[in-house]
């Protein structure tokens, strides 16, 4: 530059944040979502493991008790006394007892 050239200061240009994707384009932008997809998965992956197995009952889901084995595990329990065992069994083994279809 020679003597005598001023140059004018540079204008700067008001930019909004985020409004624009800067330096990342879609490469950039493709990698922070699966950089979330993956802390997501295992975020989720640590959560279900923990919940798994930390459970102190034992899951009963598939499995169905006959009124008579629950009427028996409850008496065996301490749940009902003999008199109260002994009048629910004789109204389970009735003949005028439905039968109940398992749901």
């Amino acid at each position: 530059m020679g003597q005598g050239h001023i140059r004018p200061p540079l204008k700067e240009v008001p930019v909004m944040m985020g409004w624009h994707l800067g330096n990342w384009g879609f490469a950039g932008m493709l990698g922070m979502g699966m950089m979330v997809l993956f802390w997501g998965a295992l975020i989720g992956l640590a959560v279900w493991a923990i919940a798994r197995f930390t459970r102190t009952e034992p899951s009963h889901a598939g499995t169905l008790e006959s009124p008579r084995a629950i009427l028996d595990r409850r008496f065996a329990s301490g749940q009902l006394d003999a008199e109260e065992y002994a009048s629910a069994r004789r109204t389970l083994e009735s003949p005028d007892t439905p039968e109940r279809e398992p749901s």
